[in-house]
Parts: C-alpha cells; sequence; structure tokens
C-alpha cells in the first residue's frame, strides 16, 4: 500500500484504477496528502488510514467514482500555449475553410466582433481546399482595403496577408527574408502575400503585440479551463519560433497566474535554444515552483512535408524542382554546437525535426553529446519532435539513444494522400511507425501540437489506436494499421511518456504512493472500449496536484 503519517485530504475510489504500471484497471482507493499520493490500496484500509491520520481534525474528503476510469493525469507533450488561448478566445478565431473565399468570408464575420486593429486567425490548409490552391493578398484586399488581416496557416508555418498588413508589417517588393524564410511572389516579381517559416514566424510578434496582457491572461484562463474539461494535468509550453525573442514563451503571464492561484494545469516551459543561454538559465532560476518550471531547450531543424519544407534525404516525389529535398532552417553545424552547449551543461533539447534527414542529422547531435558528455543527469531526456519520417535504421537507433519520440498522432491524418503525394510509397511505411518504436523499446510522449490540432484527449487518444481521422473515421481499417498501438500504451505515452518528456517521470506520470496527485476521471473504461465508443468518453474530474479543477 505504501504511505506516511500524515494528514489525508481526500480520497479517491473507483473499480476501475489505472495506475499506469501495467496494462490493467483493478478496483482500488487512492489517498491523497496535499499535492502527493500518499497511499495506494483498497478502500476500506484507505478510510481507516485517514481516520488515523485526521484525528481530530476534519475528516478526509471522499471521491467515490464507482466504476468510472481513473488514470494519471492526461500531459500534452507538445503544445504552443500563447497561440492556443489566443485561438480559443474572443481575441482571434480558428478556422480551416472549404476554399479561399470561404476564409475571407469567415474574416468578415470576425470583424464584425472585432470592429478595429487587426484580425486574426489560424487553421487554413489549403491542400484540404477545393480547389487546393495557394491563396493571395487580392482576395483579402477587396473585402479588407483599410486594415490588416493575417491568417496563419494550420501547420503554423505559413502566413497570408493582405496589403494594408503588408505594409504595417514593414514588407514590400525590395524586402529580403530572414533565412530559412521567404516572401512569395508572383511572376510579376510583386508580394502575394504568403510569406513562409522563419519569415513568417519573425512577424507574428508584431501581429499579436495589438492584444494588452490582461487580454491575453483572461485568454490564457480560458485555455486552462478547456485543459481541465479534457482531463489534462499538465503541458509542455514548446517555443513557437526559433529566433530570440520569438518563442512565444509568456512566462510573465503564467507567473501572474500562479500568484493568484489560478493554474490548475502543470506548466513546463521550452524556450528556444540559442547561443545565449541567459533566458533560459534566469527562467530555470526564477520558476522552480510544482506548478511552473522550466525544464529544458527547444529547437526547429526543418519546416513540414506538405509545403515541402520538411528535410528529407532523397528528393520529394512530387519534386517541384531539382533536388527538391526541403533543407535545414538552421545550419547543421550551428545546431550541433548548440546541442554539444546544451549537453555540456546537463540540459535536455527538444528539437523539431520532420523529415528523415532533419531526424537522421539531430540523432547524430544527441549521439555525439552522450560519447562526450556521459547521459543526461537527473533522469532528463532529449527528445525529437513530430518524427514523421524515418530512415528505416534510425528508428531502433532513437531508441538505443535514448531519446523520447514527442509525436502528436492526430498529425497522421490531417492530410489524406499527402505522404502518398510527397513522399512516395517506398517512403511512407516509415511515416509515425508508433508500433515500430515502442517494439524496440522506444518512448513515446504523445501531445496534440495545439493549436495546430485541438486539445482534445480523445480524439488523440481514438487517432493513435485506430490510425483514422477523429472527424470523418477514414480510412477504414486505419492508415497504415499496422502502426496502431494498444490504448493502454496509448494513455501511457500521454501520461508517463509526456511526464518523461518533461524530464519528471519520477513524480509524475502514475498513480503511486510519493507521486505528484495529478488525477483524471472518464466516464468508461478506455481499456475495454469499442473504438466507435472512445470519442463519446466524458471527463468527469480533473485533479491538479491534489485540487479537483473541474467536475462535470
Amino acid at each position: 500500500m505504501g504511505c506516511e503519517a500524515k494528514r489525508i485530504d481526500a480520497i479517491i475510489i473507483s473499480q476501475n484504477v489505472f495506475t499506469g504500471t501495467n496494462d490493467e484497471a483493478k478496483p482500488a482507493a487512492i489517498a491523497l496528502s496535499g499535492d502527493r499520493i500518499a497511499a495506494v490500496g483498497n478502500a476500506c484500509d484507505l478510510r481507516d488510514l485517514a481516520a488515523n491520520a485526521n484525528t481530530g481534525q476534519t475528516p478526509a474528503r471522499v471521491f467515490d467514482f464507482e466504476d468510472a476510469f481513473v488514470t494519471p493525469g492526461f500531459h500534452d507533450s507538445h503544445l504552443h500555449f500563447f497561440h492556443s488561448a489566443l485561438y480559443s478566445s474572443p481575441l482571434a478565431e480558428m478556422f480551416l475553410g472549404e476554399n479561399e473565399a470561404d476564409c475571407v468570408r469567415r474574416m468578415q464575420e470576425l470583424s464584425l466582433r472585432r470592429p478595429t486593429g487587426w484580425l486574426l486567425s489560424q487553421g487554413w490548409r489549403e491542400y484540404r481546399w477545393n480547389p487546393p490552391v495557394m491563396p493571395s493578398k487580392h482576395s483579402l484586399d477587396a473585402a479588407f482595403p483599410d486594415r490588416p488581416v493575417a491568417l496563419y496557416s494550420g501547420d503554423a508555418h505559413t502566413l497570408w496577408l493582405n496589403s494594408v498588413a503588408l505594409r504595417e508589417l514593414g514588407v514590400n517588393n525590395d524586402s529580403v527574408a530572414p533565412a530559412g524564410g521567404s516572401y512569395d511572389r508572383d511572376d510579376t516579381g510583386e508580394l502575394t502575400g504568403i510569406v513562409r517559416e522563419a519569415a513568417a514566424m519573425e512577424l507574428m510578434p508584431k501581429i499579436v503585440g495589438a492584444f494588452t496582457d490582461a487580454e491575453i491572461d483572461d485568454a490564457y484562463r480560458g485555455f486552462l479551463a478547456r485543459l481541465a474539461r479534457e482531463g489534462i494535468t499538465g503541458v509542455c509550453d514548446m517555443s513557437l519560433m526559433a529566433s530570440p525573442g520569438l518563442d512565444f514563451i509568456r512566462d510573465d503571464s503564467f507567473a501572474r497566474l500562479l500568484e493568484k492561484d489560478e493554474l490548475t494545469a502543470r506548466i513546463h516551459m521550452f524556450p528556444t535554444l540559442l547561443a545565449d543561454q541567459s533566458r533560459f538559465e534566469r527562467m530555470l532560476r526564477d520558476y522552480t515552483h510544482p506548478l511552473l518550471s522550466t525544464r529544458g531547450f527547444k529547437q526547429f531543424f526543418d519546416g513540414v512535408s506538405s509545403q515541402h519544407t520538411a528535410w528529407v534525404t532523397d528528393p520529394y516525389t512530387n519534386a517541384r524542382f531539382a533536388d527538391d529535398c526541403g533543407r535545414p532552417t538552421i545550419d547543421p553545424a550551428l545546431m550541433r554546437d548548440y546541442v554539444l552547449a546544451a549537453a555540456e551543461k546537463g540540459y535536455p533539447v527538444r528539437i523539431h525535426t520532420i523529415g528523415d534527414a532533419a531526424i537522421h542529422a539531430a540523432l547524430n547531435f544527441f549521439e555525439e553529446a552522450r560519447e562526450r558528455f556521459g547521459e543526461l543527469p537527473q533522469g532528463r531526456r532529449n527528445c525529437l519532435e513530430h518524427v514523421e519520417n524515418f530512415l528505416p535504421d534510425d528508428i531502433a537507433r532513437l531508441a538505443s539513444l535514448n531519446v523520447v519520440a514527442a509525436v502528436q498522432p492526430p498529425h497522421i491524418t490531417l492530410d489524406p494522400g499527402g505522404p502518398e503525394r510527397d513522399l512516395g510509397n517506398e517512403r511512407v511505411p516509415y511515416m509515425w511507425p508508433l508500433r515500430a518504436l515502442l517494439d524496440v523499446g522506444g518512448t513515446l510522449a504523445f501531445g496534440t501540437d495545439s493549436p495546430v490540432v485541438d486539445v482534445k484527449s480523445m480524439d488523440m487518444l481514438y487517432v493513435a489506436v485506430t490510425r483514422q481521422d477523429p472527424a470523418t473515421h477514414e480510412p477504414a481499417g486505419g492508415w497504415l494499421p499496422s502502426e496502431r498501438v494498444s490504448m493502454a500504451e496509448a494513455i501511457r505515452a500521454y501520461t508517463l511518456g509526456s511526464a518523461t518528456a518533461a524530464s519528471r517521470a519520477h513524480e509524475l506520470g502514475t498513480i503511486a504512493p510519493g507521486m505528484l496527485a495529478d488525477i483524471t476521471v472518464v466516464d468508461r473504461n478506455l481499456l475495454i472500449s469499442d473504438a466507435a465508443d472512445i470519442q463519446k468518453t466524458r471527463t468527469l474530474a480533473t485533479f491538479t496536484g491534489g485540487r479537483c479543477v473541474y467536475t462535470a
């Protein structure tokens, strides 16, 4: 059972407790003391424990969830909190749109709610439109001749701007894009309004700078409430942009909410890895609260396959020019220097790597770092983010190097037919190889990459175990069904795996004495549910650090 002689604040009881240490859910009770789990055992024993520990004090509160499913708290291993909160708030909007004209119409609707200032949305994906063609500034100019408008793509790598926005941002026909980015131009050399990769990322702070701290804090409160409703007790807030000062890790907002006791999820911050590590080290010193801490670095090594900006070894199957292999977003020699400098100090690094060339090079750097400086201390782990397209031998190599694969299952079905179109049938078997990674001893950490994909826990688990789209439920039988994982494995990746990515597996991700009391309760036993019922599951309660932050 395991316990200490201390006050018991609450007892959680259920016939279906999944501790995360095996693949079953069994009857059990969980005693909570402060923000930790004091004991796990049968209900009678823990009631007696609480009665003895609380003699002369207020009795422990009992939560009897009967046959509901109790699991370690869900933990999103990779999201972008600022933009997720922004697009969940009245300040901006998230939508895909059916085509270019439909997006313009949606922006006109947003303008009625926000009559002044910038108009901002995210979510468009031209390859899912009818017709699947890139938009331009001209349609926005016709609807908004006097107001700046920005639409960020669903994958957060491309901006679509009108002429007013271009002028306000200081971009003109003579502008030179920063390294790793581009300003698209038509055949006459005129800007089209499409801005890609590093160039788009550089402009975003100027666009969102119109929102006040009070507005952002309120958006953060709203997003925290959404996380709680989804049973999410912890997140890794990942740097969104690689340039200095553009990572959108708003530690100031988190600190204000923490001071007001309004943080209802555990926040793990991952600012950008740069040659100057001073901001990271200041954050490491300043944020040591169990609910708010800085856990490691984030960097970007390539883009996305759908735009041919992911760095691949062989040219894209539908190559647009000779040697169309994408490109690294920063010089590989510089990335190597960054990784080695972090490793020398024992700091973990998480790298955005989608293409097989980026994954391979990043593994080379991690391997060299381990050879020179040994394993990272204190259970810290390096991670690769997204890892969509492997060279075959690198699947086992990632596991052998103790590198975590931080993946987002909903990405698998975002672009139906896209992998075959862009990478061809020979490379498809090595895309999102979740089963293969587990079979060679790899560690998966699940997340959503919100706002690229919404923070819907059940959608995320559904895709992992079915390899089918959460909206269409296609393709029948799943895309690469041999790479499906079991529900127990999926939940473990969404709890313990994510805790591992945050370097906190010693105190998060399982239900056991001494662990932090982050616990999620849902209304059905997910381990035995039919796939068709997964998305019907509702969160009944969410506990963060022993505090009930949501009840249905």
